[in-house]
């Protein structure tokens, strides 16, 4: 199976960095066909200093204590968009080149297989007609299968029953091991790594089916009608993140001025047909990694697995990792990470039906005026994500292997802590700091107080003067754009918020089906022809039924 962390790193302009077993990087030039056709990063700014592992393991216990954890700012932002974040990411980050080795593919394929663009290829692969993709497919070859549930006796009948279509696909079968089974037949096995993820990519699956249901109507069939219906998804699926998704974690002001007046920093020149998006590790290994601030500790997730409810407990975020095919096991009686790293553990093979998401609870539908569809009464804030700041929650600790590629390997527990983790990639990819993006970005830097006091964030007292003073002067990027959404109201600012838009730009501007280079488009599935949000490709992959949305209905009184 694919690993989910990257061991090297081909940066245009550079080679082929690579990392040993100490972190030491080495880099190389590309030296055959399969190094060249690899995913495509860039450097937006200069090479930074390293961060010593004394200093590194320090700051990432200091952003993981167990310290009080901060709801989302006015207005708060739903708990889903969390990880439709982490669904974006891996559309952004799919490298598609891995199964094209060998096989005749013509320079725009070649280019844009190894390159960033908001097109939903981990749904879609390279299509239907892709002999290696066509697993994905229904039988009719324009259809997106979809996985069936696990009936359950607890806590209830309503549970003991299977439900088509609201679990991903599954590879199945007799052979393998029990994690072999229960892989998803998904083109980006990363959208498995945990529940929310999970159920958010058999949103876009379902809502791809439903589109297709549409525009059959018009006597579409086929070859024809699959990529209409594609068409029709990726153009939605990108105005809802330029409008929806990055206001609610940007500066609007910048979100404005990136689309409205173009980028200024990243790839700003004219650029050929052939010339597609690269991926700044600035992004990839820093800014876009602010969503790991968001993550709860345990979510209201539906109506068993909520406060008061059957187990008198919200699902927590252990749980939801381990009800994947990925990162867990689908058994309920694991208690550490440990249990699911186990290959061989676990009874169930699809997704047990008590463990069906209830949208409601992920998103604020009453933006759509849909007062019926208003998450339940008992509801005590879990239904809203955590401010970007510099705190991530306890269990980022104690991360599953399959969560990072390393079921079956040996590491240090350490390596478990996502923290870490983050500042480790950075300094082995000699990350540019914050000051020097800020620069760059012509700026003003955070002061000193604000990088070491910040506001309400993570607090640094235990490292020493000569580690804060260090960590002031040349702060690491990821936790610099932290800090600066923290003071920042809980938004990405102009350092953060800037390399997250116009990455954004870009990628939809290399996109081949882009709403950039067709300013004129405007959406026909929402409520109006300027409007849509998360919540309304919602309701129309889910016909706007409240029975779909949230299956298990709500707690008999």
């Amino acid at each position: 199976m694919k690993r989910h962390v990257r061991d090297s790193f081909f940066v245009v302009g550079e080679g082929v960095l690579e990392f040993d077993g100490k972190g030491e990087t080495t880099t190389r030039q590309p030296s055959t066909a399969e190094e060249l056709r690899r995913f495509r990063f860039s450097r937006l700014g200069p090479k930074g200093p390293r961060t010593d592992e004394e200093t590194r393991t320090a700051l990432a216990t200091a952003i993981t204590a167990t310290v009080p954890q901060p709801d989302s700012a006015d207005p708060a932002v739903p708990a889903g968009f969390t990880y439709l974040g982490q669904f974006v990411d891996h559309d952004l980050t799919m490298d598609r080149t891995e199964s094209q080795l060998g096989q005749d593919v013509n320079l725009d394929e070649l280019m844009q297989g190894r390159s960033p663009a908001l097109d939903l290829d981990s749904v879609y692969g390279r299509g239907p007609r892709d002999k290696d993709d066509q697993v994905f497919y229904a039988q009719d070859g324009v259809k997106l299968k979809v996985g069936t549930t696990t009936p359950v006796p607890f806590p209830d009948e309503g549970t003991n029953v299977p439900f088509e279509g609201f679990d991903l696909p599954r590879r199945g079968g007799t052979g393998g091991t029990a994690a072999d089974r229960r892989l998803p037949l998904i083109p980006d096995a990363r959208n498995d790594e945990n529940l929310v993820v999970a159920q958010t990519h058999l949103a876009f699956i379902r809502f791809h089916n439903r589109v297709v249901d549409e525009l059959a109507l018009t006597g579409l069939t086929g070859e024809r009608l699959f990529r209409a219906a594609k068409e029709l998804v990726v153009r939605h699926y990108q105005w809802m993140l330029k409008t929806d998704h990055l206001p609610r974690i940007i500066d609007p002001a910048i979100v404005d001025d990136v689309f409205t007046n173009g980028r200024r920093f990243f790839e700003v020149s004219g650029r050929s047909r052939h010339d597609s998006p690269t991926m700044p590790v600035e992004f990839s290994v820093a800014s876009y990694r602010f969503g790991h601030s968001q993550v709860r500790g345990a979510y209201q997730w539906n109506r068993v697995f909520r406060s008061g409810g059957p187990v008198g407990a919200p699902a927590s975020l252990f749980q939801l990792f381990t009800f994947t095919g990925v990162s867990g096991n689908f058994d309920p009686s694991s208690a550490l990470p440990a249990d699911l790293d186990d290959v061989t553990r676990g009874d169930f093979f699809t997704l047990p039906s008590n463990w069906i998401a209830d949208f409601r609870r992920l998103y604020d539908f009453t933006e759509a005026g849909r007062d019926d569809l208003a998450a339940p009464a008992e509801f005590d804030g879990g239904n809203v994500t955590k401010r970007i700041d510099t705190l991530l929650v306890d269990p980022l600790t104690q991360l599953p292997a399959g969560t990072f590629g390393g079921r079956g390997t040996q590491f240090r527990e350490i390596e478990r802590n996502l923290a870490f983790r983050n500042l480790t990639r950075a300094s082995m990819m000699e990350l540019a700091t914050g000051q020097q993006i800020a620069e760059l970005f012509e700026v003003e830097p955070l002061t000193a107080e604000q990088i070491l006091v910040g506001n309400g964030g993570a607090v640094v007292d235990g490292l020493s003067e000569e580690q804060k003073a260090r960590l002031a002067e040349a702060t690491p990027l990821w936790f610099y754009i932290l800090r600066e959404a923290e003071v920042g109201n809980g938004l990405m600012g102009p350092v953060g918020g800037r390399i997250t838009a116009e990455v954004f730009h870009r990628a939809m501007e290399g996109s081949r089906i882009s709403i950039v280079r067709s300013p004129y488009w405007r959406p026909t599935l929402g409520p109006d022809s300027s409007t849509f949000r998360m919540v309304d490709l919602l309701l129309f992959a889910f016909e706007g039924k409240a029975d779909l949305l949230n299956p298990l209905g709500d707690p008999v009184s």
